[in-house]
């Protein structure tokens, strides 16, 4: 396919059909349609009901990605017409040009062209869920950098720290620090939220930050109180997970933080030598 035509119908898709509304993109089926080179509604019909079903079996919504619209038409001597249209997502575009007729050039292209353009999106959003746990990582060592600091100050030792940060764990999990290093395959050497999900991670600091404030509000000066502190609001943090579904002892753990971290920077300097990398379809 010639480079003239690719860039024609990359400009009909992303600029002619697409639309947005509420920063949420869509396209039109009937101008779909249109664009994979399809004369009679009724025969597109065909495509998307195949489309539709591709949907279904995928797990996802099909109202969420195939939503019925109504739209007016004009008709001769200034009479209107109410037609079917449906108003279509980036995801039922692509299913819709799985399930057209290859043997079309305009389909042949949408195939591949929505395929990546999905798959992108999916990669920038992978990006952004790494890049929130790497941040959520380094405030909770900021926290706990806070809470070492707090009981230094207050009771002129922070020798048990650890034990502390330990006995949070155990309150939080329902087992040690060690107990869940095994159960998650961290290295002993290895601190255990460098492999902990993003929503143990704001868990965790949550529960720390209440222990700074309390310790502050309270003038807790004995090391043991604030300990128990620490316990008792990673206990109510995990009370609060658990009646929300989530028992985080039997949360699947994730790739080390620090590789994720690595893997950002790397592909923010390729992106500040190539901004084109992400944008490019």
């Amino acid at each position: 396919m010639k480079k003239e035509i690719i860039q024609s119908l990359i400009t009909d898709f992303e600029s002619h059909a697409q639309r947005t509304t509420e920063g949420i993109e869509f396209w039109f089926a009937r101008d779909i349609q249109t664009l994979l080179d399809y004369a009679k509604w009724d025969n597109f019909v065909e495509v998307l009901s195949k489309a539709k079903s591709a949907c279904d079996l995928s797990g996802q919504v099909i109202s969420d990605h195939f939503a019925d619209v109504g739209k007016t038409i004009k008709m001769p001597k200034g009479a209107e017409k109410t037609i079917a249209d449906l108003m279509l997502t980036r995801y039922a575009c692509y299913l819709i040009a799985q399930n057209g007729d290859p043997r079309k050039e305009a389909i042949a292209f949408a195939q591949t062209y929505f395929a990546i353009q999905t798959r992108k999106y999916e990669l920038i959003e992978q990006r952004l869920l790494e890049s929130e746990r790497v941040s959520a990582r380094k405030k909770l060592s900021e926290t706990e950098k806070e809470l070492s600091s707090v009981i230094f100050q207050q009771t002129g030792s922070d020798k048990n720290f650890g034990i502390i940060r330990s006995k949070g764990d155990k309150a939080l999990f329902g087992y040690t620090t060690e107990n869940m290093k095994h159960r998650w395959g961290v290295p002993k050497s290895r601190a255990l939220a460098d492999f902990a999900p993003t929503i143990i991670l704001k868990a965790k600091d949550f529960a720390t930050e209440i222990t700074i404030f309390n310790s502050k509000e309270k003038a807790l000066k004995r090391e043991s109180d604030i300990s128990y502190e620490h316990e008792t609001n990673h206990k109510s943090v995990r009370k609060t997970l658990l009646e929300r579904g989530i028992r985080p002892e039997n949360l699947s753990p994730e790739e080390d933080v620090k590789k994720v971290e690595r893997k950002l920077h790397t592909q923010a300097k390729v992106n500040l030598k190539n901004p084109k990398v992400l944008n490019t379809p």
